[in-house]
């Protein structure tokens, strides 16, 4: 293949393996589709709110200290501790470990806040809800016999809604990167197949092989042979009409 090719040859190119083009992106996006909407279960998330909040005049509600800081890391670490999740374990009555328990809690908070972000995601929506709710019930209830100080409040609870809407897997947007990409490859591999062809295709092909110029170019013709050949059969199979003869 040529090191450059014009807009129209690289058309060409596309349309005369646009099968293989079709082939991968049709693969592609049906096995994508396939494992996204069937076979990879959806996880669901619900979210709770708790804010930590030392006993302070109205003046210091609103500041910030380096203690509370390491404190509300504190209590990041101690939600997702055994000291928690044990015993939301035991209340629910779930049949997992304390590991496998804190791999689908995620704890946050944003720079400067005092309130903490306890986020659950689980295979069942209302499962993911009751989840959320327990562990900050519990963690308000421990955390003072754990760090003698009660400074936990829950801003709002996680709440169940039948069009809870899964958030991952992203199925659609999946798909749609899965078709991108498929044709993407698919582009890449004719022209990869392109490149390795060695064939001679047209006259330009040959001009820069040969390094000289085309002065002309014999059409097609149909073997004489053939036309010949065709011509007796055709004369032999011909029958000369016999004059009808009349009974004298």
């Amino acid at each position: 293949m040529n090191e450059s090719l014009s807009l129209n040859e690289i058309l060409k190119i596309m349309k005369n393996r646009i099968l293989i083009i079709l082939s991968i992106f049709i693969i592609g996006v049906s096995a994508t589709a396939m494992v996204n909407y069937f076979f990879l279960p959806s996880i669901y998330e619900a979210k709770t709110q708790i804010l930590v909040n030392q006993k302070s005049t109205e003046k210091e509600l609103f500041t910030f200290s380096q203690t509370e800081i390491q404190l509300i890391e504190t209590y990041n670490e101690i939600i997702k501790s055994p000291a928690i999740l044990d015993l939301v374990i035991k209340e629910l009555n779930l049949d997992q470990t304390t590991e496998e328990l804190s791999s689908q809690i995620s704890v946050t908070n944003n720079e400067n806040s005092k309130v903490v972000h306890i986020t659950v995601q689980d295979q069942s929506a209302k499962q993911s809800v009751v989840l959320a709710n327990k562990i900050a019930t519990i963690f308000k209830n421990e955390i003072p016999s754990l760090m003698n100080v009660d400074n936990i409040n829950i801003l709002s609870n996680a709440k169940y809604s039948e069009n809870m809407e899964p958030v991952r897997p992203k199925k659609l947007l999946n798909t749609m990167i899965a078709a991108v990409v498929s044709f993407m490859m698919g582009i890449g591999i004719v022209f990869l197949v392109e490149y390795f062809d060695s064939k001679v295709k047209n006259e330009r092909e040959l001009e820069n092989i040969l390094k000289v110029p085309n002065i002309g170019y014999i059409s097609p013709m149909k073997s004489t042979r053939k036309r010949v050949k065709k011509r007796r059969g055709s004369g032999g199979t011909r029958k000369k009409k016999q004059p009808n003869s009349k009974a004298t």
